[in-house]
Formats: C-alpha cells, structure tokens, sequence
C-alpha cells in the first residue's frame, strides 16, 4: 500500500485516532485501539502484525517494514502533535485490531487483578506477568487494558498476553470448577505471609490501589495474605505488590 500524506486534524483518520486515544467507549464500538511510540510500534509489528490497521509517522520517521494490507499515512511535526498524548511524541501513532475474544481460563498460577484502576499500574503488571509467563484475569473495575497509557506502559506485552476478563462470581466458579484456591492479597489480621502459601497452585487477586480486593471476593476466597514489611510502611504500590507476588508464584 502507497504512502499517503495527511495535513488537516479534520481528515476522518486524524478524528478517529483522536477518539481511539480518548474514549473507551469508542475503542470498544470500533474494535480498535491506539499505540502511540516508536518503540512500541517495533514491538506491534514484531508480535502481532497481522492486527495492525494503520501507521502514521511523522515526516522524516522511517517507516518499518509492515503487511501489505496496512494503511501508512506521513504527517507533519505540528499534526502529529496534535494528535498524539504524549508530551514528546516520538512521531509513531499506529492502529490495531484488538484480540478477538477468547475464552479466559483459570488454571494453577493465575493472577486476578481486582478493580484496578490506575492505567500506568495495570500496564506495569501486565509487563511483568508476561516476564513471569503468568497469565491474568481482569474482573469489573479495571481499568481499561488498551488504554493509551495501558498499553504504552505494557512495552509490547500486550501484543503477546493480551489479558483475560472475568465477572467477580464467573471467577469464583471457575476456581471451584477447577479445584484452583483463590488467595486475596490483603491488609488483615486474617492474612498469613504469602511466603507460607504456595501461590504457584493458586490463583492470586491483588486489589485497587484504593479499596483492595472487593468484598465479595474477600469473603469467598481460600485464605488471604500479606506482603511482610517494615512496621513503619502501610502498603505497597499496586504494581511493585503485584511483582512479590507474580515472583512467589513462579519461584522455584
């Protein structure tokens, strides 16, 4: 496919990379979302290239070598300002198709990522369980995974382990269905250091920054646990708990 050069902000491709940047919702209806990053966009056309929709780069980027069937679009500096979120662009928006849905399974070794909500936190968790091979189930509440921050964060783990989403009962079935226990990572006097659990038969929930784990699963799960630390610290970041945990559930 020919190279095109684009000028306005008002060009139907300019409008719907804006929206794919902005909205879920519209993410959602049109089955696309948005990567933003050069970096990024070496990693979508190494792991997932049959996706990929469209590539925009600012003049004098070099564009990769992609599918035939991608539409490859030049803007310049000040366009691809415009429309790009980042405080830098790097001058490489791109296009994809999200994953089709598929089937989330639960199986020893799970993580469950509860209403989380800060998007650089869950693409952080989403890099790191890839770097474990732990697979992850997202439950209600969570913040959307092909969020631009999201995605940017995960630095192309998204394009290989796109996450799994499960409602909060559909999970606890699962679980039981599977004879997989269930631990909820908490701030109890209820819960035990993880170090005592083997968290590689298990499937692990790690909470919302904020709340933690919902109470509806709170209450059903198999035992909960906690992260041993220095009496003077509260709690952990989302992220670096998730990555004690992710850890313990593949140490050998």
């Amino acid at each position: 496919m020919e190279m095109e050069y684009i000028t306005s902000r008002q060009n139907p491709l300019m409008i719907l990379t804006a929206k794919l940047l902005s909205s879920r919702k519209h993410r959602k209806n049109q089955g696309l979302f948005a990567g933003d990053g050069t970096k990024l966009l070496e990693e979508a056309v190494k792991w997932a290239p049959e996706r990929l929709y469209a590539v925009i780069l600012q003049e004098g980027i070099s564009c990769p070598e992609l599918p035939e069937q991608v539409r490859r679009v030049t803007v310049p500096r000040q366009l691809m300002e415009q429309i790009s979120n980042m405080e830098a662009p790097e001058g490489a928006l791109f296009l994809m198709k999200m994953p089709g849905e598929s089937k989330a399974e639960i199986r020893p070794g799970t993580l469950v990522l509860d209403g989380i909500q800060d998007p650089g936190n869950l693409g952080t968790i989403l890099r790191t369980a890839d770097a474990m091979d732990v697979p992850v189930i997202l439950t209600e509440g969570c913040v959307d995974p092909y969020n631009p921050k999201t995605v940017r964060a995960t630095m192309g783990a998204l394009f290989r382990t796109p996450p799994g989403t499960l409602g909060r009962q559909e999970l606890l079935d699962r679980c039981r269905a599977k004879g997989v226990p269930l631990y909820a990572a908490a701030l109890s006097e209820q819960a035990v250091d993880l170090r005592r659990k083997d968290l590689r038969q298990a499937a692990v929930v790690i909470g919302s920054e904020g709340r933690g784990v919902s109470p509806s699963l709170l209450e059903a799960s198999d035992g909960q646990i906690i992260i041993p630390m220095h009496s003077r610290c509260e709690s952990l970041n989302a992220a670096a708990a998730a990555a004690i945990v992710l850890w313990q559930m593949t140490e050998l």
